[in-house]
């Protein structure tokens, strides 16, 4: 008896300490799962997204070493009643306006700072967009009507297999994909868990193989879509996106802090929302698309892509938000008004015909409460109306 009870002691040991050494192992995989699952919660979203980089990983995206472009102060604007109740309402950590091209209003919420480097969440589609563009200008990709395979062969045989890059651009590939944050299985929170634990998003992407409808049939809003569009981008140029937009974007724009994409396992960018920026510089390439791609006097995307990509194209239902290449627009959108929107709140607001440039990054976690995205609009054209 006493025998079989020391082999049961050793056995026990020996698992322990098998416990002990996978938690050491896979200890970085397991901490970022819980920052992913730990992501929105109340105490810490706010945080969170300023800071990104400590639950994920990350690389940079290099500003290079030419000089920061100037964002001039101009005279400073009174805020409208309705923009501060809604900057408390809707946990805005941080708000610029210019005017003209000058800064006329900025602050900084709920212990966030300037130079915080915040998450874009879908923003950064814009940014991708805005780079697609010129890769386009420069013949690396021949054509919008080309099927995405052609520049990206793994999807072969997945739900994109026939997908044309215009189709893409628009959302109307035709995946099925639940975009639900609030369900634990669904698909966005499923390839969340993939960044977390290391896994590859080029082999989440393939292993889709569901559609909704025919590519080019309809419009449905698919954030895994970006992450194709960059995949065309790798396979076209050879390169990383984040050297990419680096040389083609970011230093033309002449960012003064150093931007990070969050990465999945292999390094690859996590294109459809992992950017991560400060609101100066979101600001820097709000202007930029404001001036239809010309920025600090240099024609930075080209103006025929940059008008193309913010004019309503796709088939969105009457009354909703209208989309155009990786663009949003107001349902019932002024000439020149268009916008870059990331989940709980972050906007890059333009409207040409009144030379205003509108940044919000928010921690809103009631942002999908009914009429939230229109009641936000709504602040945005009316502190436009107030210059």
């Amino acid at each position: 008896m006493r025998k079989a009870v020391k082999w049961l002691a050793r056995i026990v040991v020996v698992l322990v300490l098998a416990a002990a050494a996978v938690g050491l192992w896979k200890r970085d995989q397991i901490t970022r799962l819980w920052a992913v699952n730990s992501l929105f919660d109340e105490g810490r979203i706010v945080q969170n997204f300023s800071h990104m980089d400590r639950a994920f990983l990350s690389v940079p995206v290099p500003r290079g070493t030419g000089p920061v472009s100037p964002l001039p102060a101009g005279p400073a604007m009174t805020l409208p009643a309705v923009a501060t109740d809604w900057i408390t309402a809707r946990n805005v950590t941080s708000l610029m306006v210019l005017h003209r091209g000058a800064v006329v209003h900025e602050s900084y919420h709920l212990g966030t700072a300037p130079e915080d480097r915040r998450i874009s969440w879908s923003m950064a589609k814009s940014f991708l967009s805005a780079l697609f563009g010129v890769i386009v200008a420069e013949g690396q990709i021949e054509s919008l009507d080309d099927p995405v395979t052609r520049y990206a062969p793994s999807l072969t045989g997945s739900a994109y297999d026939g997908a044309t890059i215009r189709n893409v651009l628009l959302m109307m590939s035709g995946v099925a994909f639940n975009e639900d944050y609030l369900d634990y299985e669904s698909d966005i929170n499923r390839m969340g868990r993939v960044l977390a634990l290391g896994g590859t998003m080029d082999g989440f992407a393939a292993g889709l193989t569901a559609r909704d409808a025919d590519p080019g049939a309809r419009w449905k809003y698919v954030s895994i879509d970006t992450h194709i569009l960059a995949m065309v981008l790798r396979g076209a140029t050879g390169r990383s996106l984040p050297d990419l937009l680096s040389e083609k974007i970011i230093q033309p724009l002449g960012f003064e802090s150093e931007p990070y994409y969050l990465t999945d396992g292999e390094g690859v960018a996590f294109a459809l929302g992992g950017l991560n920026v400060t609101t100066r510089d979101y600001a820097r390439f709000g202007l930029m698309a404001a001036n239809l791609g010309r920025y600090n006097g240099q024609q930075v995307v080209p103006e025929d892509w940059m008008r193309a990509a913010t004019t309503p194209t796709a088939p969105t239902a009457p009354g909703d938000l209208q989309y155009g290449f990786q663009w949003w627009m107001p349902a019932d959108a002024r000439p020149g008004e268009f916008f870059g929107h990331g989940i709980y709140g972050q906007y890059i607001y333009i409207d040409r015909a009144r030379d205003v440039v509108i940044v919000a990054t928010s921690a809103d976690r009631a942002f999908r409460e009914p009429g939230v995205k229109n009641d936000n609009i709504a602040v945005l054209r009316q502190i436009t109306g107030a210059l």
